[in-house]
């Protein structure tokens, strides 16, 4: 009988370290799209050239592997970035051969991160992070959850090739005992049962690797989380040290200038330094780059309908011109210490030596009980309500009211201040989007429910001193719940919100729409934003972890000039490939013309390019005609502070929120620091805080329905058997927004002045 055909042999992989070679074609710039190249793989370094007699003479391009990510895009394309300006494009002509290459660059790549250490004497001076990465060690974060995703792979192919070993060498037992049932006389029942014989050893062997190679696993994933707790203390340890140092430095140099008597220039003098010393190493890098094809600047695509910029720097696609052209985005972020120094410093003075100290606010708060509670026994006769009529005790609580919480989203005030500080207002709208992205960074861990305020309480945030802003929150009505606040700041920008909440309970989930609008003025441009918030929602209500997700679009629209920029949360699928918490955006002008692009995460931080020309493409996957944007090298607007140590314990608190609801003399009987529920709650007393809890909202409700009587004395025959509450706020008082064309609340004076005298007779006593 005739044998059956052996299946062709699989393409041969190279062995780790082994040079490898071939054509690939590479993304070059817009208007030559992918060019074919010859790439030669080679000791951890991918090296490219125009055609392969070019190997002896001219390199176009070379990037280490080490510290590079390796990403795929679809069938045949992928995509390898070491974090900084090199990212490579490819297209291989097949899966197949995409998959040779995908494997060799894994290969080269985990024996150069292994080789490395041994041959870095230094440790930290090397280039073993990319140069993007952050003083806390985020690129080294990103490289490793690539390297685990990578073994986890690794780990689901070799439970792959288990099943089939043990599926393939059943089925060839059972052919071959078949065989040698039919006939077991003459050569033919020699030589089946020979390799009946073989069939067995080679079982026996297979069997003895898989065990092997389960016990090598189990051993590893032991140990694998012993070392990367260990070494997370240690660049945690390193982290701190460098952020010691930094602050050391700059108190030396702050006090050596005070000693000698020297003033601090104000921030209208240091700031075109910066600028100039920016534009001229922004000018550097074309000259060193040796691939002549960086003259024309690379493309992103996305769909019309709203541009999708990756966050993640693997995916940009960008060439290696450093060259930027934007005035205001070339102050960096570091620059905005020294700025705040100069401010705080009060450099008018006369005598730098005897500045009054600003004040020390707290580093702690006392860790959370460990109290359990079933939140399902709670809220299962609770689907479909208002999240502001639910009964909750504070053990799902966080020791900090609403008012509180509104007053946090000033975190990362210094955007406004360099927003205050831009010429163009194009560049002042990046600013305030990034502002708007970064008051969410703060909820990816915080699902404790923050106490719902009392009508008339108010919360006073008074930073004047040491960032040079203050603001005031206020709760101007309780059905529906409805907070105002304003912030001004001697940096040239008021901002002022009124936001009240719908939230509906849908059984897995909660559901959180934020209503009302917020609104920035700036002095100098009187440059007028607005925007609304998007929807938060709490997952795994019902069992699991609760998790927190951002989703919806928002339109910044300034109204003084028309100039509009559209950002878009993407919700979190657990089918996408896209990097999770993303936010992407687009500036353009009243005309519609983009100027700039936005991405990043609402969790980490946001980058942003000047756009040089927009066209469109070709259709995407719903149907919808791509646009494709050419820009300019991104560049970091925001970036997230990192958390306080021993957060886990102290309600995912950041450095801001452990202030917040510290003691402070003179604020007013209303303020949230004096309610006796929350501080009983922060001071971890929750049984006493529910009792307090129910105390104080029987209060308010009596309250109301007195007021409610009163007015009920005075209304007029047709209001007759309405509710009707004549309640009206202490410090605001409600308009019509001219410029918005919306009813809110705005600040109408006084809490400052009667702060001062001490002066708080018309205060209600809510508490």
């Amino acid at each position: 009988m005739s044998e059956p055909k052996a299946p062709p042999p699989p393409p041969p992989l190279p062995a780790p370290g082994d040079t490898y070679k071939g054509w690939l074609f590479k993304w070059t710039n817009y208007i030559k799209g992918y060019q074919r190249r010859w790439f030669v793989l080679s000791n951890g370094l991918l090296s490219y050239y125009r055609t392969q007699a070019e190997m002896g003479h001219t390199c176009r391009g070379t990037i280490n592997l080490a510290t590079a990510n390796i990403a795929v895009e679809d069938s045949c394309n992928f995509v390898i970035s070491n974090g900084g300006a090199q990212t490579y494009h490819l297209k291989a002509s097949s899966e197949v051969e995409r998959q040779r290459w995908i494997t060799a660059l894994e290969l080269a790549k985990a024996k150069a991160v292994h080789m490395q250490p041994e041959s870095d004497d230094s440790g930290d001076e090397g280039p073993t992070s990319p140069p993007t990465s952050a003083p806390n060690g985020g690129g080294r974060n990103l490289e490793v959850q690539s390297t685990l995703r990578t073994l986890g792979c690794k780990v689901e192919d070799l439970c792959t090739c288990n099943d089939l070993i043990t599926k393939h060498g059943t089925a060839l037992q059972r052919s071959l005992s078949e065989l040698e049932g039919l006939s077991t006389q003459g050569p033919m029942g020699d030589k089946i049962k020979q390799v009946t014989e073989r069939a067995t050893l080679f079982r026996i062997t297979s069997n003895a690797m898989i065990n092997a190679c389960r016990d090598f696993l189990g051993l590893a994933q032991t140990h694998s989380k012993r070392w990367q707790k260990a070494l997370q203390v240690e660049r945690d340890q390193r982290v701190r040290l460098e952020d010691t140092l930094e602050q050391l430095a700059k108190q030396h140099n702050h006090l050596e200038r005070a000693f000698r008597g020297a003033t601090v220039l104000p921030l209208s003098l240091s700031n075109p330094a910066m600028d100039n010393k920016g534009s001229s190493d922004s000018g550097k890098g074309d000259a060193s780059d040796e691939d002549d094809e960086n003259e024309f600047f690379d493309a992103m695509e996305d769909p019309a309908a709203f541009i999708t910029v990756p966050a993640d720097p693997k995916y940009h696609r960008r060439s290696g011109s450093n060259a930027s052209g934007i005035s205001c985005s070339e102050l960096g972020m570091d620059d905005q210490s020294f700025d705040e120094q100069s401010l705080a410093s009060n450099p008018e003075s006369p005598q730098p030596l005897e500045m009054e100290p600003v004040r020390q606010r707290r580093t702690r708060v006392p860790d959370k009980p460990n109290y359990s509670l079933n939140l399902w026994s709670i809220m299962k006769n609770c689907i479909g309500k208002e999240l502001s009529k639910i009964p909750m005790p504070v053990n799902f609580n966080e020791p900090l009211s609403m008012l509180q919480r509104l007053s946090e989203d000033l975190e990362y005030y210094e955007l406004l201040d360099k927003a205050a500080k831009c010429q163009s207002s194009l560049e002042q709208l990046c600013y305030v989007a990034a502002f708007t992205v970064s008051s969410y960074s703060t909820t990816v861990h915080r699902t404790g429910k923050p106490f719902n305020p009392l009508l008339g309480e108010t919360y006073e945030l008074d930073r004047l001193k040491e960032c040079g802003y203050r603001s005031l929150c206020e709760q101007v009505s309780h059905h529906p719940p409805a907070a105002a606040h304003h912030a001004v700041s001697d940096r040239g920008w008021t901002l002022r919100q009124e936001i009240s909440l719908a939230s509906k309970f849908r059984g897995k989930y909660l559901s959180i729409m934020p209503l009302g609008s917020i609104q920035c003025i700036f002095e100098k441009s009187n440059n007028h934003y607005s925007w609304k918030k998007v929807t938060t929602t709490v997952h795994n209500i019902i069992v699991g972890k609760l998790w927190i997700d951002q989703s919806g679009e928002i339109d910044v629209v300034n109204h003084q000039t028309g100039d509009r920029c559209h950002l878009k949360f993407a919700p979190y699928s657990y089918f996408s490939r896209d990097v999770a918490r993303k936010v992407t955006g687009v500036v353009t002008d009243k005309d519609g013309k983009a100027h700039y692009v936005l991405s990043g995460t609402w969790d980490e931080k946001m980058e942003f390019s000047r756009v040089m020309q927009s066209s469109k493409g070709e259709n995407g996957t719903e149907g919808k005609q791509r646009t494709v944007y050419q820009t300019l090298k991104s560049k970091e607007i925001w970036k997230k502070n990192p958390l306080p140590e021993g957060a886990e314990t102290m309600y995912y608190f950041s450095c801001l929120a452990l202030t917040l609801n510290e003691p402070e003399e003179g604020v007013a009987p209303t303020d949230s620091r004096q309610r006796p529920d929350q501080r009983l709650m922060e001071a971890g007393r929750w049984d006493e805080a529910n009792a307090e809890k129910q105390r104080l909202e029987e209060k308010q409700r009596t309250t109301r329905r007195e007021r409610e009587r009163e007015a009920a004395k005075v209304a007029s025959p047709t209001e007759e058997g309405a509710h009707i509450d004549n309640y009206e706020a202490l410090w605001f008082k409600k308009i019509d927004d001219p410029v918005s064309g919306e009813s809110l609340h705005v600040y109408k004076g006084g809490y400052w002045d009667a702060k001062e005298e001490s002066s708080w007779d018309m205060c209600p006593d809510i508490f």
